[in-house]
């Protein structure tokens, strides 16, 4: 680096960190924002190579941990040039870094080093990071990315279960949280007490494995895209108009259950979380870690939960995210599991929603109407469909829902926000529907193993719902029933 590149670099540093290293509270913790940042860092010196750069924030951040450093080296450890451009870093910005990446969860149950993405999850840096990284080395030296489950998942989630295995399972991983404000991201606050594997560190996690894997693979004569450019391509995107995530084949971040899963999934997990607790007992001697007392049923039992969290079940974005309005009464119980699940269509609003955004104002417009016109307490349905790859929860999986007059409390109502009468949703939104949230519902003990599947004109007389090329459509389903 010349020292005329190196002038524009420092003053660019200076610019960035003179906006980015207020406290916590002064700057939105979203995804956008960050990827913001690195294009200025990266546009003052066009010579950072994106693993230089991605080397010198985990330097910046203090993650040299021993099990990062026996996969990835020391990020101390590198040629003069990556040296001086990371102590430029360091000196200029560790606050910053210190509370963008470093994942610690308050007294107070605030999550900090996570960051809001643009289709409504949270996801923490570091393990996305540690990922990316992973993949970089991995391109510049010709090898396989070694180390990527432990360094992404496989280190968390043992700890996690080890950790809390007095208790059950299902409490053993998460909790999701919400934020304070949707638009300007400063506090994720989880809905219950953290476990080492927040779902923000293992969302993080899965998108440090996705695209560590995609930048291993790049063919050998393509070059990776800078930082900024490889965080836009799965966060920022915009879907097909009318086929939704039927018209994506690249990896983007509503699909990481799916990806995840089938990068992951034929390493052998159990073996791999295993394999990666004995390393840390040997790394980072770590005592309490008592591997020959039941930690296999330990880490089997967990691994059961997050399969069933993770991968069978879809994401479903809660209430808060959305920005729902409070149930206006007290809400009625259901008792599970229920026997039917009734399948609707909103109709208005009519057209597919395909973004956060989007699908978060027909909930909303659809909850004042419920609310406001007909005088409900709450939004009717159970659970939503956007095209946007997501489930919105609306009374969810135990409260009484308003949706199918005289059978509300003896099934759950799903809806595809759309006017079905002539087209069908994307196979994408079906599939979340048909496959997706029934497994979960049956595997979870909310659906009985022997549920039935109806449209809403089935029960209810007046209505053409769920529209007739909708109607047509679940007719072949397994489970439906005349």
């Amino acid at each position: 680096m010349t020292l005329f590149g190196l002038s524009f670099f420092v003053l660019a540093l200076s610019y960035f960190f003179s906006v980015y290293s207020r406290p916590t509270g002064d700057h939105l913790r979203n995804i956008d924002s960050f990827i913001r940042a690195v294009q200025q860092v990266e546009d003052s010196n066009p010579g950072l190579s994106p693993l230089a750069l991605v080397r010198a924030l985990r330097r910046t951040a203090g993650h040299d941990d021993e099990m990062t450093n026996h996969f990835l080296g020391a990020s101390y450890n590198l040629s003069d040039a990556e040296l001086l451009e990371t102590a430029i870093l360091n000196a200029s910005s560790f606050s910053f870094f210190d509370k963008a990446f470093h994942h610690i969860v308050t007294n107070y149950g605030e999550e900090r080093g996570v960051v809001l993405a643009p289709d409504g999850t949270t996801v923490a840096l570091t393990p996305l990071l540690l990922g990316i990284e992973s993949g970089l080395k991995a391109k510049l030296e010709g090898t396989p990315a070694v180390g990527l489950f432990p360094l992404t998942l496989g280190r968390t989630l043992g700890l996690s279960f080890v950790s809390l295995q007095d208790f059950p399972p299902s409490y053993r991983l998460g909790p999701n949280g919400c934020w304070d404000s949707m638009d300007h991201p400063k506090l994720f606050k989880l809905s219950r007490p953290a476990t080492l594997a927040t779902d923000a560190v293992i969302y993080g996690g899965m998108d440090g494995a996705i695209l560590g894997m995609d930048l291993s693979n790049l063919p050998a004569s393509e070059q990776p895209q800078t930082l900024s450019e490889i965080l836009k391509g799965y966060y920022s995107f915009v879907l097909h108009e009318k086929q939704g995530l039927d018209a994506v084949t690249r990896h983007i971040s509503p699909r990481r259950r799916e990806i995840s899963r089938s990068i992951v999934e034929p390493l052998d997990l159990y073996s791999q979380v295993m394999e990666t607790l004995v390393l840390v007992w040997k790394l980072e001697k770590t005592e309490w870690i008592a591997l020959d007392n039941g930690v296999g049923k330990t880490v089997k039992d967990g691994l059961q939960e997050f399969v069933h969290k993770y991968w069978d079940c879809p994401q479903i974005i809660p209430r808060c995210q959305w920005g729902a309005k409070p149930y206006q009464s007290t809400p009625m119980p259901l008792f599970l599991p229920l026997q039917f699940l009734y399948v609707h269509h909103t109709y208005e609003p009519s057209s597919p929603c395909l973004s956060f955004p989007n699908c978060s104002r027909n909930m909303r417009a659809m909850q004042r109407f419920h609310q406001v016109d007909r005088g409900w307490s709450d939004i009717g349905y159970s659970f939503v469909v956007g095209s946007d790859g997501y489930i919105y929860e609306g009374r969810g999986w135990n409260h009484l829902g308003r949706h199918t007059r005289g059978h509300n409390a003896i099934g759950y109502g799903v809806s595809i926000i759309g006017n079905y009468t002539a087209t069908l949703p994307s196979r994408h939104a079906l599939n979340l529907v048909r496959h997706d949230l029934v497994r979960c519902a049956v595997d979870g003990g909310r659906l009985a193993a022997n549920f039935t599947i109806q449209g809403h004109r089935q029960v209810v007389n007046y209505t053409s719902c769920p529209g007739d090329a909708f109607y047509s459509e679940i007719t072949s389903w397994e489970h439906f029933s005349e």
